[in-house]
């Protein structure tokens, strides 16, 4: 481990959040709108090319309930499995610094409080996912990021990797988390991520699969 490039993240991960916390409300749900549409739509184009070209379009959608201060997913994340016929599964913590666990979710599926006060879902093991949405505290314009300093989501895509699944990587993020004018190095095992996405926009572009 990059013990200095871990070191600088820890203060850099208090103003980013210091960040996020400053938005407006208002702009703050007008932007997950934003963020929600650009992912339908991607999807929606990326799975329609793919099946006129008579390939096989992703249908397992592993995504993240939101924090209170990310961006809001869950009206998507229905309409994906209600309308679309997606199968979509969310994260559980279960075993302590593990890779995450990935459980099939509907609107009707039971929700219990896990580990960090997030809502996980009682179903069944999900399949491997397709496409990966990973919450995105801080990005580089190259994919790099910045999450919770817990590891989980950088076990969890090394472990997609080890096992040679093909899978494309998406992370959610505020435009404010942007490290652009930041002096910041990722860490040796960092898992760089295929597009990030943004309130403003694809701040790495979206992926053409």
């Amino acid at each position: 481990m990059n013990h200095t490039a871990e070191n600088n993240a820890v203060p850099l991960r208090v103003r980013l959040k210091q960040r996020r916390a400053a938005q407006n409300p208002i702009d703050s749900n007008r932007g997950a709108l934003l963020i929600r549409g650009r992912l339908f739509t991607w999807l929606a184009t990326t799975r329609a090319r793919l099946r006129e070209a008579g390939r096989p379009a992703p249908g397992n959608i592993a995504a993240f309930w939101p924090t209170e201060q990310e961006p809001g997913l869950e009206p998507l994340l229905a309409q994906w499995v209600e309308e679309e016929g997606m199968t979509v599964s969310l994260p559980v913590v279960a075993t302590p610094d593990a890779p995450l666990e990935f459980r099939l979710w509907t609107p009707d599926t039971p929700m219990k409080t896990g580990a960090f006060g997030i809502p996980e879902p009682q179903g069944k093991p999900a399949p491997l996912p397709d496409v990966v949405l990973v919450p995105t505290l801080g990005f580089t314009r190259e994919g790099d990021r910045i999450g919770y300093g817990k590891g989980y989501y950088d076990r969890t895509l090394a472990g997609l990797k080890a096992r040679k699944h093909p899978h494309t990587t998406i992370g959610i993020a505020w435009a404010c988390g942007d490290l652009s004018d930041e002096p910041y190095t990722p860490a040796a095992h960092d898992v760089r991520l295929d597009a990030i996405l943004t309130d403003k926009g694809w701040a790495k572009p979206a992926p053409v699969l």
